[in-house]
């Protein structure tokens, strides 16, 4: 690779491309096991990605989509005890409910029938258990086959059908039941028919967000920002890399910058990856093509007007609001809305997913959500709006297609075999393990097995899949 206005920079043994939670993650251990030669390579002005947080020209705090702090992890957990004093950040027992014929039914929907007319429980509870009788799903089941054959035709019409076809923008058959692992919770259907025969007894809460965290101040992004805080090696904002050569070990920067690497850790989108890799072979590039993600638009609806709901985050399947969830962003923190005064204002943000490519129309999506949340009573009709504030994420969410694990063992190994280690939400694809602390294992864990050579805890190497002839390796 030549460039003429390229400036030789001297070889650095680890590159890291993207500061956001895996890749700050990285550097800070790297930095913790005294490996010290290391860069790492933002493309945006600053530091977070996805876990990032933005302030309004009115003062409103917003995170890039719903963040919360939780984790069975525990290295992560050690992370935020050193980054925030306990009365740093703020603790919250989850609530959340969701918008169900013009009325609400706390989450799990599945778990709590009894809030629906007796006669539709009945049959929702009744085609439960006739699901359950017949025994688990196939593995190899697409989603629309799992969810019909674990929760039957009722369920997935009053909820499950509709709110995953809202957040996936996808068809349901199009997509794998390989992700689902812990992300739905159970049902008892005895459980649940005493609570119809009987009334409901204590639900205990579940999952592992049932409690969380939150940033005093400064929203989800402050994490980042505080960790950045701690490096001491090179961290590099603004700097967009726009080719690799994977023969060469080197990279090249929007800016001409010419950089050799060691070895690379990428945390940004596997496609994107692939598609600036010189060398990738074309079943390689074919399997990065195939993958899909959504986009999702963040709405900030600001309000000079208290909030009274204490709720965490609600969800919509239905088609009274555009947005499949809403978070109740003024109960996380009062910094989070502006003034010296937060009692007087109030914050909702929500979230809208959009098929990748999709165009924006931001004032009227404004304008839609607005009116749902007055709608659904989250906001009275007399509140005066004094913000709207849109963040288009154009990668939220990797799609868990029924192709994509086949996709993912003909890209990783490829990858790893010219040192390129592809961590993240986005750098594995892998929507299962997709959350902060996912990452910053993930981040951890790189590191450990760079330096180390230490078995990474949270990723696993899809097996190889079999290559065309003709690709040399």
């Amino acid at each position: 690779m030549s460039n003429s206005r390229s400036r030789e920079h001297p070889a650095s043994p680890v590159v890291i491309l993207g500061g956001g939670p895996c890749g700050l993650a990285c550097a800070y251990e790297l930095q913790r096991l005294g490996h010290r030669d290391w860069l790492l390579l933002e493309a945006a002005p600053e530091v977070g990605g996805l876990g990032s947080s933005v302030i309004d020209e009115v003062g409103f705090t917003w995170d890039l989509g719903g963040h919360v702090v939780f984790s069975k992890l525990r290295s992560f957990d050690e992370l935020m005890g050193e980054l925030f004093a306990p009365q740093e950040l703020l603790h919250h027992d989850r609530s959340s409910f969701v918008r169900h014929a013009e009325s609400w039914v706390p989450y799990p929907f599945q778990q709590h029938l009894h809030h629906l007319p007796a006669a539709r429980a009945r049959e929702c509870l009744d085609d439960l258990a006739a699901a359950q009788a017949d025994g688990p799903a196939p593995a190899e089941a697409d989603f629309a086959s799992w969810l019909a054959g674990t929760y039957g035709p009722g369920l997935v019409e009053e909820f499950f059908g509709p709110y995953n076809h809202k957040i996936w923008a996808t068809d349901l058959a199009q997509m794998s039941a390989s992700w689902i692992a812990e992300r739905i919770a159970p049902c008892d259907t005895d459980e649940l028919r005493r609570a119809l025969d009987a009334g409901p007894s204590l639900v205990q809460p579940w999952g592992p967000n049932a409690q969380f965290a939150f940033p005093a101040s400064g929203g989800t992004g402050a994490i980042w920002r505080r960790l950045a805080d701690r490096l001491n090696g090179d961290v590099r904002t603004g700097k967009a890399v726009v080719h690799i050569d994977a023969a060469s070990h080197t990279l090249l920067t929007a800016d001409g910058a010419l950089i050799s690497y060691g070895k690379l850790v990428a945390t940004g989108a596997l496609d994107r990856l692939i598609a600036m890799t010189a060398g990738a072979p074309d079943d390689v590039r074919q399997a990065a093509r195939a993958l899909r993600h959504t986009t999702v638009a963040m709405v900030g609806l600001g309000y000079r007007s208290p909030t009274t709901d204490r709720r965490s985050w609600l969800y919509f399947p239905g088609s009274e609001a555009p947005f499949y969830r809403a978070t109740n962003f003024s109960a996380y923190a009062p910094a989070n809305v502006p003034g010296a005064d937060p009692g007087q204002y109030s914050a909702w943000m929500t979230e809208t997913s959009l098929p990748a490519g999709s165009l924006l129309e931001r004032t009227g999506l404004v304008e839609e959500c607005d009116a749902a949340l007055r709608h659904c009573g989250l906001v009275p009709d007399t509140a005066e709006r004094i913000s709207g504030h849109v963040e288009l994420i154009p990668y939220a969410y990797p799609v868990p297609t029924i192709g994509r694990d086949a996709a993912l063992a003909l890209i990783q190994p490829w990858l790893e075999e010219h040192r390129i280690y592809s961590r993240g939400r986005f750098g594995t694809w892998r929507y299962e393990i997709g959350n902060m602390d996912h990452a910053v294992t993930m981040g951890q864990d790189i590191a450990r097995r760079i330096v180390n050579g230490t078995p990474e805890r949270i990723y696993t190497a899809p097996a190889r899949a079999t290559v065309g002839a003709g690709h040399a390796r």
